[in-house]
C-alpha cells in the first residue's frame, strides 16, 4: 500500500507539474468541492477526498494528449496509494481512459469537476464575477446553451449525475453551493 500525500505534499506535486493559474485555481476549487462532499459522505476522510480533487488533473497541463494516463505513471513513481491513484484516473472515464469511478468519492469527482468550470464561467457573466451570484436558474439556462463553456461536457455531467443517482438539478445545486462555500477562500 503506497502512501496519500498530504495537502501540502499534494499541492507541491501539483506545483512541479502545473505553472498555469488557471490549472492550479481550477484544482483548489475541484479539491474544495470535494471537500465540502466529503464532511457528508466521508467525514473520516476529507483530506484523501481533497487531494484527490487536488490532483485529478496533475498531468492535463503538461501531457494534455496523454491526460489521466501520464498521471498515474507519474503518481506512482512517487509511491501514491493506489486507491488514490484509481480515483484521480476514473474522472476520465469514458473520455481519455477506462478507469471507471466505483466509489460515491470518485462518481462526484467525475460529476463535479466539468461543473465546476461550467459554473465558473456562469460567474464570470455575472458583474460582480462570484459564484456568489450563480443561481439553479442561470446555470440551468446556460447549460442548454452548448456554445457556451464548449469545453465543459454536458454528457460527462449527465453521466455523472446518473451515476450518483441524483437529478441535475440536485447536482447543480449541491455543486453551487459547494463553489459558494469557497468563495471568499480561493476569491471565486
Amino acid at each position: 500500500m503506497g502512501k496519500v500525500p498530504t495537502l501540502p505534499e499534494a499541492q507541491k506535486l501539483l506545483e512541479e507539474y502545473n505553472k498555469e493559474p488557471f490549472h492550479l485555481k481550477h484544482a483548489k476549487i475541484v479539491s474544495g468541492v470535494m471537500g465540502y462532499f466529503a464532511k457528508e459522505y466521508d467525514p473520516e476522510n476529507v483530506d484523501f477526498w481533497k487531494v484527490a480533487g487536488l490532483l485529478h488533473d496533475l498531468d492535463y497541463e503538461q501531457f494534455p494528449e496523454q491526460h489521466c494516463l501520464k498521471e498515474q505513471e507519474i503518481l506512482r513513481a512517487h509511491g501514491v496509494d493506489e486507491r488514490l491513484i484509481h480515483a484521480v484516473a476514473s474522472h476520465g472515464y469514458g473520455q481519455v481512459c477506462d478507469v471507471k469511478p466505483e466509489h460515491t468519492m470518485e462518481k462526484i469527482l467525475f460529476a463535479t469537476d466539468e461543473l465546476t468550470g461550467l459554473i465558473g464561467a456562469v460567474a464570470l457573466m455575472h458583474p460582480t464575477k462570484s459564484v456568489r451570484e450563480v443561481s439553479l436558474k442561470s446555470l440551468k439556462k446556460k447549460f442548454k446553451q452548448p456554445s457556451f463553456a464548449a469545453g465543459c461536457s454536458r454528457e460527462v455531467i449527465r453521466q455523472g449525475a446518473d451515476m450518483l443517482g441524483w437529478t441535475l438539478d440536485d447536482l447543480f445545486t449541491r455543486t453551487i453551493a459547494a463553489m459558494q462555500s469557497l468563495a471568499d477562500e480561493l476569491g471565486i
